[in-house]
């Protein structure tokens, strides 16, 4: 996807003096909505109908490239829910086909091992999975699932451990090895497939146009409501039961800058990585903490019971209670109640209020174990008063040396230059996951945030805008682009047009080393900032990377 851009102000822009805007004549990636994907298109299967599974569900209906053909998940509603949308639509489970739902993915694997045996060749088999379960199941599903030279792409991040994903990695390289060819295998860092940010990186890496990359500087707003929600009382708030912040939220930001910064410019090239000398962190958990609690708020655990809930910012009630009664029945309402849309729909309005607020003011004390505490989560608690431990304001600095033409020479390699990145994580902002930054180099500078991209040129003083399309979905249409691409991936290795190493490059633009790496890099920052020291990225790599590998034993291993 190369968006091509032209000058002149979109009518509805304001110009300035000395300023060139653009808007991104791009032919919308997706077919006509009233198409069907072809007879033969792939078939998915969605492990995990949350609210990932479901996004992918509707980008995957909405590329119109491919089928959503089952759906693998324990609760029946979220499962049937999922299917009625996407692959059965309205009928009643008697009607729908076998081999479209499943209680877990190892049913599914039971079913389709028992498939293949019976040698039935009816076309009902499955081509590729997306995997969205929660975060520390994802190692048992995808070393589950792989054997069966499936096409695979998880949700991110990998696995909630450095072990987990290298693991995960040796599993793919033992099973290419035992099917005797390769699959293709994603993960998704939705960041890669904006618009947006496909523009962005095209400026600053293909048309050079502010030179040499000198620094970056990225944020990642995560929202102050958004964040209570995900990391103070949802999943993601403890590290023994998820996995740092940095991970489960950023592993996206340091993808994308890796993306920018160290990843080939072209992915089916010869150009080889150029790595990160150092890496280093700080961050902690700064506010959501009993200590930074209002004294006014008394012994209040819960936002129900507490004298000072109309003042808080953070009340369930006006995170939850007030978006339901505005008929709001989606994220992050359907979090605490799956079922709610069907409640307001069959029962009204005031029953899903009150069911939704019976389901807030649910509470733990010291007489409830803290096993039973870890075993769900508390939407109505007070958010200074969780069993939260993940940080809530974090930075990252990547530093990279020069690379030189040779040992002896004192040329710096174009493009390899000493550079720098910052990634800060935060928690209390107004925007919610609208990231923005600024890209400086030895000719220009970059600003950027969610819908323009900013470009201040020295060399002339002029300044251009770009207004990339924005294509609606999840992640700026980072979700579209993603399930897209992989669909394209799929296709062009069940049509026998290409090899899926080939394809994996051409579509998702990384091969699955690549993919690792960045993962590799968020347990990197994480190290540097419980030693408080900078990582040497060689050594580092050397020792958590390499040397870890080594013990899944793949000498013998043919895909390395």
């Amino acid at each position: 996807m190369k968006p091509q851009t032209e000058d002149g102000p979109p009518s509805s822009k304001p110009q300035a003096n000395d300023t060139l805007h653009s808007t991104i004549n791009t032919t919308n990636p997706l077919p006509p909505q009233s198409s069907n994907p072809p007879p033969d298109a792939p078939r998915i299967l969605i492990i995990g109908a949350g609210s990932r599974g479901y996004a992918y569900a509707r980008a995957i209906s909405a590329s119109r490239l491919a089928y959503v053909a089952a759906v693998a998940e324990p609760d029946a509603f979220k499962r049937r829910a999922l299917g009625r949308e996407f692959i059965w639509g309205p009928l009643s489970r008697e009607e729908a086909k076998r081999g479209e739902e499943f209680e877990d993915w190892r049913a599914w694997v039971a079913w389709e091992k028992a498939r293949r045996e019976g040698g039935a060749e009816d076309g009902r088999g499955i081509d590729a999975v997306f995997v969205c379960v929660l975060d520390e199941l994802h190692r048992e599903v995808v070393e589950g699932i792989v054997g069966l030279g499936v096409h695979v792409m998880c949700e991110k991040p990998l696995a909630t451990s450095l072990a987990d994903t290298l693991s995960i990695y040796a599993s793919l390289l033992k099973s290419w090895s035992a099917l005797g060819k390769r699959t293709v295998f994603g993960i998704c860092h939705v960041l890669r497939y904006s618009p947006h940010n496909i523009l962005l990186r095209k400026l600053v890496r293909e048309d050079e146009v502010i030179g040499d990359v000198v620094s970056v500087e990225h944020t990642e707003p995560v929202g102050y409501w958004h964040f209570s929600h995900s990391y103070v009382r949802g999943n993601w708030r403890r590290e023994d039961t998820s996995a740092p912040s940095l991970l489960t939220k950023s592993c996206h930001d340091v993808d994308f800058l890796l993306w920018l910064l160290c990843s080939p410019t072209k992915a089916t090239g010869d150009e080889k990585p150029h790595l990160p000398s150092r890496v280093m962190s700080t961050g902690h958990l700064g506010y959501f903490r009993k200590a930074r609690k209002p004294k006014e708020a008394g012994n209040a655990t819960n936002c129900f019971s507490c004298p000072i809930e109309k003042e808080c910012v953070f009340s369930a009630r006006k995170v939850y209670v007030q978006r339901l009664e505005k008929g709001g029945t989606d994220w992050p309402v359907k979090i605490v109640v799956p079922d709610i849309e069907d409640v307001y729909r069959n029962k009204g309005g005031a029953a899903a209020v009150e069911k939704l607020t019976q389901a807030l003011k649910e509470d733990y004390d010291g007489a409830m174990s803290k096993e039973e505490v870890l075993k769900r989560n508390w939407f109505g608690r007070c958010v200074w008063e969780c069993d939260n431990d993940v940080c809530d304001d974090q930075t990252v600095t990547m530093v990279w040396d020069d690379e030189f033409e040779s040992k002896d020479s004192e040329k710096v390699i174009k493009g390899r230059a000493r550079k720098m990145a910052i990634m800060h994580m935060i928690a209390q902002t107004h925007m919610i996951c609208e990231r923005r930054g600024r890209v400086y180099g030895t000719h220009g500078e970059i600003a950027y945030d969610s819908e323009t991209i900013t470009v201040h040129d020295f060399r002339t003083g002029k300044m251009k805008i770009h207004y990339p399309p924005q294509l609606g979905g999840g992640h700026g249409g980072g979700d579209i682009g993603l399930a897209t691409n992989f669909i394209k991936a799929v296709t062009a290795v069940k049509s026998g047009k290409m090899e899926a190493l080939e394809a994996q490059k051409a579509f998702l633009g990384a091969d699955v080393e690549e993919e690792v790496r960045s993962h590799c890099a968020v347990w990197a920052a994480e190290d540097a900032r419980r030693r408080e020291e900078r990582v040497p990225w060689v050594e580092w790599w050397d020792k958590e990377v390499t040397g870890t590998l080594e013990k899944f034993d793949l000498s013998n291993v043919e895909f390395r």
